[in-house]
């Protein structure tokens, strides 16, 4: 994937880029349309980059994608990327591709040369529908912020400047669905009620209990949490199961900063039945590196995660999900208040009390009611569009 020809579009070139050395003018791109917030993030470009190889990223295994750059007066001022998921296209069988990454200073011609590049790729590939934004897919960073611009963005949450609705909505886009993240202080979750009824339930039930992460079994341990993921989140908007080779290079990324602790199961007759994992904060490790490990970037960020206790105050639940039989019945209920119990008191016991417990569709009432119940409270929205491409 070596960049091509630019091709101009009202004073606006637009550059594919690809694996290697214009790579970096993606990255660019985004510090070009945030680097003034200090909010965002900017994600560790030499891990970020492994996303885009074909070689180390096993998504490519039932993906395809293309990237581009948005260039004015020879710098870049914004970016975009178009994906065909095949996965996803053997599930819902919709002609429907994705785009993501988008970034683009305040600037509606940027973002309509991007968009319609990204929408031509699409149609070459036969979709029909454009949906997104995914990086790069639903499993990854989802949506587009629209409320909650003023706290950084949590690990693998993007970020958004306000002015970014305007852009996709005025290129024809219109809203899919909504997903909120939800700031939970674990210092006041689980109100006395739950708590009552919690211990009320593992009384009457011996076949109940619960218990962190092996570290001597991680391996397994991961893909118990997938399986139970797999099998929770089947039935839900656009779902995409992860594959054995997702899991490997997850359960690869994730030992890094893994906190056994922060991993609980609830079982049921010593089977996993539920679980609900929590992870420090990367974001919080990478603040003030501006992306980069040269020259002194790997030595701040290896210092951060061997100290991430201290360092790192909060966490963010991406995986949380209770086996299929047992939902929808009061059993489900106790077994995801035993796993979020647990992982309030580990969470406490670390100086970790902050949680942000993201995404959950707006429609999904069930979990919404569950974590409002605990004193979570949505703190952003994300939004994802949709778009027929003629």
């Amino acid at each position: 994937m070596d960049a091509t020809p630019s091709t101009a579009t009202t004073a606006v070139n637009i550059r594919r880029v690809g694996a290697g050395a214009t790579l970096g003018q993606f990255f660019d791109a985004a510090h070009a349309a945030q680097g003034h917030d200090p909010y965002w993030v900017a994600p560790l470009r030499l891990l970020d980059s492994r996303r885009f190889n074909p070689k180390k990223n096993p998504w490519f295994d039932h993906g395809e994608a293309d990237f581009w750059v948005a260039e004015k007066h020879g710098k870049p001022v914004g970016r975009i990327s178009a994906q065909v998921d095949h996965s996803h296209l053997k599930l819902r069988r919709d002609a429907t591709g994705f785009f993501g990454f988008f970034e683009s200073i305040d600037d509606q011609s940027v973002a309509d040369a991007l968009f319609a590049t990204a929408a031509a790729w699409l149609r070459d590939k036969g979709m029909r529908r454009c949906l997104g934004p995914f990086s790069l897919n639903i499993n990854e960073e989802s949506g587009l912020l629209i409320d909650g611009f003023r706290c950084p963005p949590r690990m693998l949450m993007g970020h958004a400047q306000p002015h970014y609705a305007e852009l996709v909505e005025s290129a024809g886009f219109t809203k899919a669905v909504d997903m909120f993240a939800y700031l939970t202080p674990m210092d006041s979750a689980l109100p006395v009620k739950q708590m009552k009824w919690l211990k009320r339930g593992l009384d009457r039930n011996s076949a109940l209990g619960v218990r962190p992460l092996d570290p001597k079994r991680i391996d397994e341990e991961i893909r118990t949490i997938v399986r139970i993921f797999n099998a929770a989140w089947a039935e839900n908007w656009g779902f995409i199961p992860l594959t054995d080779a997702e899991v490997a290079h997850m359960a690869s990324d994730m030992k890094m900063i893994l906190i056994p602790e922060l991993v609980t199961f609830a079982t049921v007759n010593g089977e996993p039945a539920a679980m609900c994992v929590a992870l420090p904060d990367f974001n919080e490790l990478l603040r003030g590196l501006d992306g980069r490990m040269w020259p002194t970037g790997w030595a701040k960020l290896a210092w951060r995660i061997l100290t991430r206790r201290s360092y790192v105050s909060g966490t963010r639940v991406p995986f949380m999900g209770v086996l299929p039989e047992y939902k929808n019945k009061p059993m489900g209920s106790l077994l995801g208040l035993l796993a979020v119990g647990a992982l309030r008191e580990a969470s406490l016991k670390l100086r970790m009390p902050v949680c942000e417990m993201s995404w959950v569709l707006e429609s999904n009432s069930q979990t919404r009611h569950s974590i409002e119940e605990i004193g979570g409270r949505i703190y952003k929205t994300y939004r994802m569009y949709e778009k027929a491409l003629a």
